[in-house]
């Protein structure tokens, strides 16, 4: 059997999609295309079960192609895309399968369009359809529970940019993305609006079994780049002290960014995760009031940690990325101005900043359902406004994202951080400059807000 595996869209749970609306947010769009556009590792598995049952395994990413079955990673912001593809490929007569949480969430957006769709992590389902079983309808796949037992990644099989995601570097990151890796699955954290813990439960990898992985990679790659998918890469303090060991036993060259809390880092912990490899790590901050936080089921992290977590990154060279979320409903003006200033205080390397998106499935969905005001779904991309604000309208939640973008990158302290310098006197030097921008910035955006905002 030839099973063609596609993935026709942005990486990332429901995915992601900016559409810029200024200069700043159309140069972020542009380095997002070329450093995040990171293959699905569940691709990647897919295919190695697939071939270990003598199956012959195609990819593409938009060309259609020739095959008995086809299977399709699901998105929200291009799942119109991904079901006209599907249509074409059944008008060639090959059975369509589809993949991933928007499937599984919301099959009705798919099930038009295929043979059949695997609700939950797809490696269960896909081992049936290796080992001969004709799938129809909404097929249950459970998660496998002994993540040790699953075949390792076949990137050679999936990976078009294989050598170049070994090339040109540009801060941490490869330009072309690395090699997605998943040490654990799931996630014990309680966020309300969160996807990573409702397609399946929180499970790990041995640490030998991680290490096999790595070292098999390093045979093939000369000085990988990894990148941890891991939703919480740091939940077990000990397990990464292993995994360090592991990978210093073993005598791997390669380089690794990961996803984690900062309350689930400390300074003994990071300088043993830099030992081993870690140039990269990304976190939430999302608001800076803990009520807010708490309200929506994510334990607040006290700002004195978060402050010597990202300081003592910055002196060991590891560069930071951290998420905000703009527009909990407990917002207003005030406190999303106030995040924002605390976002470019923190200094992390990079920001991320979204609007909240309630995505189907999580229990924020079900929280805010009543005051949806969007209705296309492709439209739920973290960044356009989805629902009725209680105390924004839509201009000024465009307008104060737009804001953040802005007053984080356009600042004389960002260039500083991005360059690691560290000289005493020239920080002093940005800081002054940042001051000045800042009150530029200020009067710039009392001007354009007086103007009508169009959306």
């Amino acid at each position: 059997m030839r099973v063609v595996l596609a993935d026709l869209r942005v990486v990332g749970g429901y995915g992601s999609r900016l559409q810029p609306f200024s200069r700043v947010t159309a140069v972020i769009s542009y380095l997002k295309k070329q450093f995040h556009d990171v293959p699905s590792v569940h691709m990647a598995y897919m295919a190695a079960i697939l071939t270990r049952g003598g199956h012959e395994v195609a990819w593409t990413r938009d060309e259609l192609a020739e095959g008995d079955v086809a299977l399709v990673l699901s998105s929200l912001v291009d799942y119109r895309n991904e079901t006209s593809w599907a249509d074409r490929m059944r008008a060639r007569g090959v059975a369509v399968g589809f993949v991933g949480i928007t499937a599984s969430k919301m099959p009705d957006l798919f099930a038009a369009h295929c043979d059949f769709i695997l609700d939950g992590e797809p490696e269960a389902g896909v081992m049936r359809l290796a080992q001969g079983e004709t799938l129809r309808g909404i097929v249950r796949s459970e998660q496998v529970n002994d993540l040790d037992s699953l075949p390792f990644p076949r990137w050679d099989l999936i990976n078009e940019n294989h050598r170049l995601r070994q090339g040109i570097k540009w801060s941490s990151r490869p330009l072309g993305g690395g090699f997605p890796l998943l040490a654990s699955r799931g996630c014990p954290e309680h966020c309300t609006y969160c996807p990573h813990r409702i397609l399946a439960g929180y499970r790990t990898r041995s640490i030998a079994n991680i290490g096999d992985e790595l070292e098999r990679l390093c045979d093939q790659v000369r000085r990988p780049y990894v990148i941890f998918r891991d939703p919480l890469f740091s939940e077990q303090r000990d397990r990464c002290f292993e995994l360090c060991d592991e990978i210093q036993a073993r005598d791997l060259t390669l380089t690794f960014e990961a996803e984690t809390r900062l309350d689930r880092l400390d300074v003994e912990l990071l300088d043993k995760l830099y030992a081993a490899g870690l140039r990269a790590m990304s976190f939430g901050v999302e608001s800076l009031d803990p009520a807010t936080l708490r309200k929506s089921g994510r334990r607040p992290i006290p700002q004195a940690h978060q402050r010597t977590i990202i300081e003592h990154c910055r002196k060991k060279g590891i560069v930071t990325a951290a998420f905000y979320v703009l527009g909990f409903l407990q917002d207003d003006w005030q406190s999303i101005a106030a995040t924002i200033d605390y976002a470019t205080d923190l200094g992390s390397t990079f920001a991320q900043f979204k609007i909240l998106t309630p995505y189907p499935g999580t229990p924020m969905f079900k929280q805010l359902e009543p005051l949806l005001v969007e209705h296309d779904w492709e439209k739920f991309d973290g960044y356009t406004p989805t629902f009725k604000h209680p105390n924004l309208s839509e201009s000024e939640l465009r307008f104060l994202l737009g804001a953040a973008y802005t007053r984080f990158y356009m600042r004389p302290s960002y260039l500083a951080n991005f360059l690691k310098i560290k000289n005493s006197a020239v920080r002093e030097l940005v800081s002054r400059l940042d001051r000045r921008v800042n009150a530029r910035h200020s009067m710039n955006e009392i001007a354009d807000f007086s103007r009508p905002v169009t959306c």
